[in-house]
């Protein structure tokens, strides 16, 4: 938590209250301005001998604006950041958590009312420089204080990330608050937020995310982790309708992708809900295709659809490549651990020659372990990756970690009745001796 350092005889926030007085009176002359100035520092003073702190967060931050927009001060942005951490530090004087929200609420509206206005400073203020250190558990650079840190209460911290996800996206600083998401799990689970302030908060960083170059697998997991929170019960039933433009947003994503090779899109409420949409029926049927069929079926979709692909920015053959690595998978999935050569060649429709460099391709892209039996024509596959990993593969798991224990028990069994004998023949060779 930050700590004021005074270093005048004055008190902090008096000082910033006759600071920002005489700047804004400064053009109005002597004998305007120190009237003015004097009233507003005594009317300081009476808030601060009261304990009225959110009289004084108002009064302070009604000169924000001026000191924004100031071209007065010699070095603006330190002043700045300084000044407005003073304000930021009445959060720590509050009588009450409440209190302590409502002054945080005040910082907050007056720090995202213009967010294109030096959008990075006002984040530093708000506090994410400082709470993306403490995450990583290095030693603050920069900011002085942290209004995030100087909170108490998990709900009012809550509420100050999220004005600082409509600041980044406003201000087109999105920069200055991405590096912070993959701390996000962490942060909700210490905020004990409930079900929609978490979709709210994954909404609002997938838009944050969904322009960023380079970031399309995050963005598709935010979006992910969206219609994840929508799990069909009634309380659902007004907002689950709200979710269809990034339900197919993350179909889209989730079939331009060359690294993804499985999601759990297809069982999602949210998701199911485009089946029987007009609009977006087909998107859906895409997505099936992609996670439950072949080659062959995409094929024929493509014909009867291809200005709603061309639509939604997907590239036929980009769309054929994944379809022959999905239609692999498949064959893997329903094999008894051999494929031959014949059944890749059908599915994948390709030529003979050309079935090693698929099988290469799927192993580059660590979704298939397999040999290959050049002599017999056939790969033998030791590991495959499922295309949707619900709850027939939990089952499957289940078998398989059982045999797996059963195998080692048997193993243990065995070593120890075989150091059992052993014990036995080494006692009795010693009696002979003797």
């Amino acid at each position: 938590m930050a700590t004021i350092v005074n270093t005048t005889e004055e008190e902090p926030m008096l000082a910033v209250v006759r600071f920002t007085a005489e700047l804004a009176w400064a053009d109005a002359g002597a004998d305007v301005a120190e009237p003015e100035v004097t009233r507003l520092c005594v009317e300081a003073q009476q808030h601060i001998l009261a304990a009225r702190w959110l009289d004084m967060a108002s009064l302070m931050l009604a000169s924000a604006d001026l000191l924004l927009q100031s071209t007065r001060l010699p070095d603006k942005d330190k002043d700045l950041e300084c000044i407005l951490a003073i304000i930021c530090n009445l959060v720590t004087k509050a009588r009450s958590q409440d209190e302590a929200l409502q002054i945080a609420e005040l910082i907050c509206a007056k720090l995202t009312h213009q967010p294109q206005d030096k959008p990075a400073l006002r984040l530093k203020v708000i506090g994410f420089v400082t709470m993306l250190c403490f995450h990583c558990m290095r030693p603050t650079q920069g900011s002085l204080f942290s209004l995030y840190n100087l909170l108490g209460s998990p709900y009012a911290k809550a509420f100050v990330y999220k004005k600082a996800l409509d600041l980044a996206a406003a201000g087109k600083a999105a920069d200055c608050i991405i590096p912070t998401f993959k701390n996000i799990d962490s942060f909700i689970s210490d905020w004990g937020i409930g079900k929609v302030e978490q979709r709210d908060l994954f909404l609002a960083a997938a838009r944050i995310l969904k322009d960023q170059k380079g970031m399309n697998k995050e963005y598709f997991n935010f979006l992910n982790k969206y219609l994840a929170t929508f799990d069909g019960s009634a309380d659902d039933a007004d907002a689950i309708g709200d979710a269809k433009e990034e339900a197919v947003a993350a179909i889209i994503e989730f079939v331009k992708s060359s690294d993804l090779y499985q999601c759990d899109l297809l069982n999602m409420p949210a998701v199911a809900q485009l089946e029987k949409d007009e609009k977006y029926q087909l998107v859906y049927e895409l997505l099936k295709i992609f996670l439950t069929q072949r080659l062959d079926s995409y094929l024929e979709f493509q014909s009867a659809n291809s200005a709603l692909l061309k639509g939604y920015g997907l590239v036929h053959e980009d769309c054929i490549t994944k379809m022959r690595l999905m239609s692999l998978l498949d064959l893997s999935s329903r094999c008894a651990g051999e494929i031959p050569y014949h059944a890749i060649i059908d599915a994948l429709k390709i030529n003979d020659d050309e079935v090693e460099y698929w099988i290469v391709k799927a192993i580059s892209c660590k979704i298939l372990d397999c040999k290959v039996d050049q002599l017999n024509q056939v790969i033998i596959v030791s590991r495959h990756t499922e295309r949707i990993f619900g709850m027939p593969q939990w089952q499957s798991l289940r078998s398989k970690l059982g045999v797996w224990r059963g195998n080692i028990a048997s193993a243990i069994n065995t070593i120890q009745a075989n150091k059992v004998t052993d014990d036995g023949s080494q006692g009795i060779q010693g009696l002979m001796i003797r």
